[in-house]
């Protein structure tokens, strides 16, 4: 029997999503287990912090969401130079062991420490498993259909988030916030870990690959960068990374709101445990179906369009969702936060790829989701802090002009990413702007 962590042999593969679709099929369904760990959470823990815990400061019951974002930002960073250097697969299946404990330290925990450690872990398990299956695909796909790759894999993992967070919301209608809602991820680690132990192929041969045949990449810098120039590139040096970065930064920040704020945020307008589940299910359920078509989309009209388009949207959604009440209001809103998110998430993803060398990608994915998923943490600690100084409503309007403004910075300073074929462009090693 063949080493399950061994890779592809070793004959040159092809790039292309029909050429490689069981592989990237497989992937898609992998990062649909990776996210229906986070969708666990989103409708219970708020207010298990509260009922269970006692938490009464905003900023203290989401201190969760804030470990979890800080862990999972820097495992980011760990991760995708780790699959640059040992392989993707590696990576992918340390991932999932490193979630296993997370559904019993939710269950069985005494203190509110216990579920602070159980989101360190699983912020490393998502910075490994869902990074992982992110660069596995824009490995096998090749350039030409990066966006619709994106869009493929960010559907699956947020339409998981989105049908989790139903499932534990109607569980705990019936039985109670744990430790029922939590055996669904008893189930979604194992499945998640068998199939990647068992039946994911490593991709650094379609790395090496399209490396080798690189020379019109946008980027004439081959060799294989340290993490510090990465980092540098995509945090600063060049405009079309920074701009990504910060747009990931701002689009998590308002994602690490809704995930600690609206369930308390609509819990205090009497909605019911039911219809709180409800409203958790709609944003991310939108985003991820929707994703489906916004990443193909951006492979034909750009990426810069509906990067700043799409915070825009989130940031006019949010505003309107402070200022409604009401079911029906709020779905609505939750919908075109979704619809507003989908345009920026694959379409972020994809301008990494357009402009990051096959050499460097993974690190180059890894700075920005460093950068992107630290704002789970600011959007935490921000909506907390605001929200018990001027009240939950003021705390969602405040985040929604921010990100905004974060639309505008990208419309001012990003460069397209996306090159028609066989174009030559500048080096990112003297970018423009």
């Amino acid at each position: 029997m063949p080493d399950p962590l061994t890779s592809w042999s070793a004959r040159p593969p092809a790039l292309g999503l029909r050429e490689n679709w069981p592989q990237f099929w497989l992937l898609v369904l992998v990062n649909a287990f990776v996210g229906a760990m986070v969708g666990l959470e989103r409708t219970v823990l708020p207010l298990l912090a509260e009922r269970e815990f006692g938490l009464a400061s905003k900023s203290a019951a989401l201190s969760f969401i804030a470990t979890f974002g800080v862990v999972k930002a820097i495992t980011n960073l760990v991760g995708g130079r780790l699959g640059d250097r040992f392989g993707r697969k590696r990576v992918l299946v340390a991932g999932w062991l490193i979630g296993i404990p997370v559904p019993f330290l939710v269950m069985w925990a005494p203190t509110w420490t216990w579920i602070v450690f159980a989101n360190a872990l699983l912020g490393v398990n998502q910075g490994l498993a869902w990074s992982t299956t992110v660069i596995m695909k824009i490995d096998l796909v090749g350039p030409k259909q990066r966006g619709l790759a994106m869009g493929l894999n960010e559907f699956a993992g947020y339409l998981a988030v989105a049908v989790a967070a139903y499932a534990t919301g109607a569980i705990a209608s019936r039985y109670g916030l744990r430790p029922e809602p939590f055996y669904v991820g008893i189930g979604v680690v194992a499945l998640g870990l068998a199939l990647s132990l068992l039946f994911v192929r490593d991709t650094m041969a379609h790395v090496r690959h399209e490396s080798s045949s690189a020379a019109g990449h946008p980027s004439s810098v081959t060799g294989v960068l340290g993490t510090r120039e990465v980092f540098a590139l995509a945090s600063w040096r060049h405009p079309a990374l920074f701009s990504a970065s910060q747009a990931g930064l701002v689009n998590n920040l308002n994602d690490g709101l809704a995930w600690g704020l609206f369930p308390l945020f609509f819990a205090a307008a009497g909605m019911s445990l039911h219809e709180i589940g409800l409203l958790a299910f709609v944003y991310p359920a939108t985003w991820g179906v929707a994703q489906l078509w916004t990443g193909g989309l951006s492979d034909r009209v750009g990426r810069k369009k509906l990067i700043a388009g799409g915070m825009f949207v989130q940031g006019l959604a949010l505003v309107a969702m402070a200022n409604v009440s009401g079911l029906m209001p709020w779905v609505i809103s939750g919908i075109v936060l979704g619809i507003g998110t989908a345009m920026v998430y694959p379409t972020l993803l994809a301008a990494i790829g357009d402009v990051a060398h096959p050499s460097w990608r993974g690190t180059a994915v890894g700075v920005y989701r460093f950068w992107r998923d630290l704002g789970y943490a600011g959007g935490a600690l921000l909506a907390g802090v605001l929200a018990d100084a001027f009240g939950m409503a003021r705390a969602i309007a405040a985040i929604g002009v921010l990100t905004a403004a974060s639309g505008l910075l990208v419309a001012v300073r990003m460069p397209e990413t996306l090159q028609p074929p066989m174009e030559a462009t500048p080096s990112v090693s003297d970018p423009p702007g």
